[in-house]
């Protein structure tokens, strides 16, 4: 098992890692799950836990029925989007994803 050995302190704003698993599964899910359900490598949504990746957080949130920046929000602005730039575009896939998703 890998450790997170990154200088960087979490967020106190930010929900634990354990209580974002918690969620998921609360909502019948997992991350692996989840990530398969996305056709993603089955590890690929763990990352999230501890590093910007607005398209995974964007799924997580959804599948625990939230939005991404209630759970991070020292990595969203105020108006919601991601502080990091370079993934806008992915971001917008993954919210498009979501609402078809829960319109179907």
């Amino acid at each position: 098992m890998k450790r997170n050995t990154s200088t960087k302190k979490p967020s106190e704003l930010d929900w634990h890692p354990a209580d974002i698993k918690a969620a998921l599964e609360k909502s019948g899910w997992s991350l692996r799950r989840l990530s398969v359900h996305h056709g993603l490598v089955p590890q690929s949504l763990q990352k999230c836990l501890h590093a910007s990746w607005p398209r995974a957080e964007v799924l997580v949130a959804a599948a625990i029925g939230t939005q991404p920046e209630q759970i991070w929000p020292s990595r969203y602005h105020r108006d919601g989007t991601p502080k990091r730039g370079g993934h806008k575009q992915n971001y917008s896939k993954a919210k498009a994803q979501v609402s078809e998703e829960q319109a179907a």
